[in-house]
């Protein structure tokens, strides 16, 4: 009889382990939603464009495009959301044509036509980085500028910190996503989240400057955690917050363009 009340406890205890258990397995599902194309899909886009096919170390292909402008400035090298593929995200590339530069943007593996799945951040971190040793056989990296949107920020500022790109751009990012699990989430357990992705840290080690864009009625990661990332900003670097701007469309949002121009100018 003594024991009896440890039972439902024990219970609660074993559904727990099992829900973190699950939760760290597919937590990938979570927080990745790819589109997967074809192999034979072919984009349709106004500008010119390049496809091209990156071999990573293990072997598999990721699948990028390479957008071109006549007499271009530099290169835009683009890391995108956790959503969607480049079939959609593509069409930032004219944006950037526009203000005179090339845009390099590539699908994360298992997004598009890239071949593999996600899984872990150290697998992310070395697939940007090879890409990105690709990209500076072509270009000047002293004329690169890496620009990150939403979760691409934490893979775009780890890159910055570690390279030495001309600019580091990023759009409605997130000071951690262990801290933006926590804004959201305050019973979900940290210690499982396996893509930690610490803005504030990386931006410390950024030796270029450092642009913030985000929107005051972002709907996904709330703008305080830009407003938290300005506490690490080192001299020149700039936050901008657009006034009605939600999670999705900043790049075409016409006072974002507008200002970012002006600042490349």
């Amino acid at each position: 009889m003594i024991f009896r009340p440890m039972i439902p406890f024990m219970i609660f205890l074993l559904l727990c382990l099992m829900a973190m258990a699950l939760i760290y397995v597919f937590q990938e599902k979570l927080l990745f939603f790819p589109e997967k194309l074809k192999e034979n899909y072919l984009y349709r886009f106004d500008q010119r464009y390049e496809e091209m096919h990156l071999k990573m170390d293990d072997g598999v292909m990721l699948n990028g495009l390479l957008f071109k402008t006549e007499k271009a400035k530099g290169l835009i090298f683009y890391l995108h959301g956790n959503a969607g593929s480049l079939r959609t995200w593509g069409e930032v590339g004219k944006v950037y044509n526009d203000m005179g530069y090339d845009v390099f943007i590539f699908d994360y593996r298992g997004y598009g036509k890239s071949e593999g799945s996600i899984d872990g951040m150290q697998q992310i971190t070395n697939d940007v980085q090879k890409v990105y040793d690709a990209l500076k056989k072509r270009y000047h990296e002293g004329k690169t500028i890496i620009l990150g949107y939403s979760i691409g920020t934490g893979p775009a500022s780890k890159l910055a910190a570690t390279n030495h790109p001309r600019l580091l751009i990023l759009h409605a990012p997130y000071y951690s996503l262990t801290d933006l699990v926590k804004h959201y989430f305050p019973i979900f357990p940290t210690f499982l989240l396996k893509y930690p992705f610490k803005n504030y840290q990386n931006i410390e080690h950024c030796k270029m400057p450092v642009i913030i864009f985000h929107g005051d009625k972002d709907e996904v990661i709330y703008p305080g955690s830009s407003l938290k990332l300005k506490k690490h900003f080192k001299k020149g670097d700039t936050l901008i917050i657009l006034k009605g701007q939600q999670h999705n469309g900043m790049t075409f949002d016409e006072t974002y363009q507008f200002k970012l121009k002006k600042l490349l100018d």
